[in-house]
């Protein structure tokens, strides 16, 4: 089997879309929880979802950094 292109999604990466994009929370509480701006927390739901749409259109791997769930 040939080896994928991949791109890595960073732990803050995952678990901003968590909060967001699967828990629905509200950017401001999503902030607040993962201890950054509300400014930082958007850049960093943007990169993610840059990155999970790059390997959807692209067809590529998804490697996961380090993410451990936050209950």
């Amino acid at each position: 089997m040939k080896q994928l292109p991949s791109l890595v999604l960073e732990s803050d990466e995952l678990e901003a879309l968590r909060l967001v994009d699967m828990l629905g929370m509200q950017q401001i509480e999503a902030a607040k929880q993962l201890g950054v701006s509300r400014q930082t927390l958007g850049n960093i739901v943007a990169s993610g979802r840059n990155k999970v749409a790059q390997v959807l259109v692209q067809g590529w791997a998804l490697e996961l950094d380090g993410y451990h769930h936050r209950s």
